[in-house]
């Protein structure tokens, strides 16, 4: 029968380098099974082509991409403040198990759909305490806090860890640890049907270890393998939103209009309705860093897109950003070499997706302020206005019937 080892490591330390060596050395593995898949394994051998920047206008999920690029500097931050390269236990068991011509087997989900999952999963509050949780880690590590990477490995470290993440984001301690680590078992386990006598060496992350080896030793608590490959059909909780909103404004505006307080109040609501969208969206677009031409787009389509669900003020903001200062593709790789944040933002493809996050972030503060606002800027009882309007709308239409 077919023996697994698993070694957790660290992605930043150079002692699981260390180890990852010594295990090829003394198991002997047949088969050297490694937690990436295929595009991740090319990007780390530096054979993967970058995407255009018409790739990344496809995106349209700005926000779950800026978190990406956001976790890679993190990392490789801490990588460059400790002396080692992320992913660098991984580089070494693909070239030891190259150089001894051992097959290479990438057990990991794809990174796009875990993204994808993971992302999904979240609700409104976990995504900004995620946002938030980014920001002040960079803050810190930029500001010279010491980590002891080795520390993370060990178990009681690791129990900790996950038991914060879990309290943090349930859900998406869900997609990103316990979904892969039943992928990474099935993966595993299906290796060891492909050589059963052989054995096979898995490198994974310390946090992914436990998972893998309880599902490994208890097999029948694996959970089904298709739906773990399956992008996500959650239910669509911001367009709904996003109707419901545009459904209020409207009725707010016939309630306005039937009420009888003048026509010029209307218009001031609308007028205020096209202001304060396209002002925040402009003045976040830019807070970004993006060019003007940008922030003037946002300012003008904001009060359009703010009433249509399936369409962004960032989206067209990124857009225009993109034709301006026309990123080239190299600038891929400077978002992933930057040792600063400062170096990332003036990068000016960070500054497109930058754009297009902000900018709807703008227009969607802008929403909720309106609502806020509305009357105490029209200068009217809201009570009078919303009951007397809706009574002569329905009176309206009742005699009209």
């Amino acid at each position: 029968m077919a023996e697994i080892r698993i070694i957790g490591t660290a992605h930043v330390s150079q002692q699981s380098v260390d180890e990852v060596r010594a295990a090829i050395e003394e198991f002997k593995p047949d088969i050297v099974a490694i937690e990436l898949d295929s595009s991740r394994f090319t990007a780390l051998k530096k054979q993967a082509h970058d995407p255009s920047v018409d790739d990344v206008l496809k995106v349209e999920n700005f926000n779950s991409l800026l978190v990406q690029w956001l976790l890679a500097y993190l990392q490789r931050k801490i990588g460059i403040d400790v002396g080692v390269e992320p992913g660098a236990e991984m580089k070494i068991a693909i070239q030891e198990a190259e150089q001894r011509g051992i097959p290479i087997g990438l057990v990991d989900r794809d990174i796009r759909l875990t993204l994808l999952r993971f992302w999904s999963s979240l609700g409104i509050i976990e995504k900004c305490r995620l946002f938030w949780a980014l920001i002040i880690s960079i803050a810190e590590v930029d500001n010279g806090l010491e980590i002891d990477i080795e520390s993370l490995k060990e178990q009681n470290v690791i129990d900790a860890v996950m038991q914060e993440f879990r309290k943090f984001s349930p859900n998406g301690a869900r997609a990103l640890i316990d979904e892969r680590d039943a992928f990474i078992a099935h993966q595993l386990i299906l290796l060891k049907v492909q050589k059963p006598e052989g054995r096979i060496l898995a490198v994974v992350g310390a946090g992914h270890r436990q998972g893998i080896s309880a599902y490994l030793d208890n097999p029948q608590t694996l959970p089904p393998f298709d739906p773990l490959t399956r992008e996500p059909k959650s239910f669509p909780w911001g367009k709904v939103v996003g109707f419901g909103v545009t459904a209020i404004f409207f009725l707010l505006l016939a309630a306005i209009a039937f009420s009888g307080v003048g026509w010029n109040v209307l218009l001031y609501a609308f007028l205020f309705w096209v202001i304060i969208h396209g002002t925040l969206a402009a003045l976040f677009t830019l807070l970004a860093g993006g060019h003007p031409y940008s922030a003037l787009t946002c300012f003008c389509v904001a009060w359009f897109t703010s009433l249509n669900p399936m369409i962004h003020a960032g989206w067209i903001g990124a857009y225009v950003e993109a034709k301006v200062r026309k990123p080239p593709i190299s600038d891929f790789r400077k978002i992933y070499e930057a040792e600063t944040l400062t170096d990332m933002t003036k990068v000016p493809l960070f500054r497109v997706v930058l754009v297009a996050a902000l900018a709807n972030l703008g227009s969607l503060l802008g929403t909720v302020l309106y609502f806020i606002f509305i009357f105490p800027v029209l200068g009217i009882d809201p009570r009078i206005v919303i009951s007397s309007g809706m009574h002569n709308m329905w009176v309206f239409a009742t005699g009209w019937i």
